[in-house]
């Protein structure tokens, strides 16, 4: 008999309860997460000195208030650098876990720099978000690709890394 099939069983080799019990919740927590709008607030997206004529800390607010008011509908978060600075300001719209289901994945947004873009993304995701709702065509048109991998930057096979 296989290991899994002993830990099935309960035999020796079985999880710990409390362990399973873990795995399950976090399974059920990714199971029912909403849209997410992450919000790209790195060197370049959000700063004045590279867009002065926007009202960054209004987008940011704005974006929250209707999380908020979302009752759980979608959430925002914010990270540093998501590295495709030329197209400040980004915010990346990541399906919910019904959305990533049907087939959704990450929209990455750039250039929202006004309140017609910050607002059709809030629409987008208020309805569903990627998976589930079809993207408004004008907020589609500034879609971006993540950025590049810096073969640099990666590992050589056979080579370790020197840390």
């Amino acid at each position: 008999m296989g290991e899994r099939q002993t830990a099935r069983r309960g035999g020796r080799g079985a999880l710990p309860s409390q362990r399973t019990a873990g795995v399950r919740a976090a399974i059920g927590a990714a199971a029912r997460r909403p849209c997410t709008l992450v919000v790209c607030r790195g060197c370049c997206c959000g700063v004045a000195r590279k867009h002065p004529g926007f009202d960054h800390a209004w987008q940011l607010e704005r974006l929250r208030a209707a999380a908020a008011a979302s009752g759980g509908g979608f959430q925002v978060r914010t990270t540093d650098c998501l590295g495709v600075c030329e197209q400040a300001n980004v915010v990346v719209v990541q399906p919910s876990a019904d959305g990533r289901r049907a087939g959704g994945r990450a929209a990455w947004v750039g250039f929202a720099l006004d309140d017609d873009r910050t607002e059709e993304i809030l629409e987008w995701a208020a309805a569903g978000g990627p998976g589930l709702v079809a993207p408004p065509a004008t907020l589609e048109k500034l879609f971006v690709g993540p950025p590049r991998e810096d073969p640099a930057r990666r590992p050589r096979e056979g080579r370790a890394r020197r840390r």
